[in-house]
């Protein structure tokens, strides 16, 4: 049994990303209002190594609301294909602006402009009028690159607990549970089905 959560899980990402058919990177992310309202949405995983797992968004949309009033927040992976899925709760932080910028510099130009044109969370009168302000953008910023605005960045959860499910026969699933220490490290342990 590998005792680097880490390293399992970019294992499993790896063997995902082999199988699944569309997104395999895609994750459900929980959050907690100040209201103490749960919330989930599905997003992309961005990146992943031993500080955490990054995710990017509006930084005035509703999870990163959540998010500012509870820094906490849980992560679910689920690959039905490999019949696998990996849970993940920990505290959350932005990430720095520099790999902020990089990764954004990595999108495509219309996904972009739609970070810029696209007020996430907020109620929105028409599809015409999301579409207008996109055209705005456009023109904006025709003939040049399009800097990240400053309102949209991504977050890192740091990871307190990983739970790796594996199905088996019978409903005899295998349940394996990292937890991290104060020291930095990784108890692990089994759980019961």
């Amino acid at each position: 049994m590998a005792t680097d959560p880490d390293a399992l899980f970019d294992a499993w990402l790896a063997e995902a990303r082999a199988s699944e058919p569309n997104d395999s990177n895609a994750m459900t992310v929980a959050t907690v209002g100040a209201d103490g309202q749960p919330s989930a949405r599905m997003v992309l995983l961005k990146g992943h190594d031993a500080r955490g797992f990054v995710f990017y968004t509006n930084f005035e949309s509703r999870k990163a609301g959540d998010l500012r009033a509870q820094p906490r927040a849980a992560l679910l992976f689920h690959w039905k294909s490999l019949r696998r899925q990996v849970r993940i709760e920990g505290a959350v932080g932005p990430v720095a602006d520099d790999e902020a910028d990089a990764y954004f510099a990595t999108r495509g130009r219309d996904s972009q402009l739609g970070a810029w044109a696209s007020l996430q969370s907020q109620p929105l009168d028409a599809r015409a009028t999301f579409e207008a302000r996109f055209a705005d953008m456009e023109a904006r910023f025709a003939g040049g690159d399009v800097p990240r605005p400053p309102h949209w960045s991504g977050f890192r959860v740091a990871a307190a607990r990983i739970e790796f499910w594996q199905d088996r026969a019978h409903r005899l699933h295998e349940r394996r549970l990292f937890t991290r220490r104060p020291d930095g490290g990784w108890d692990e342990g089994l759980l019961y089905p």
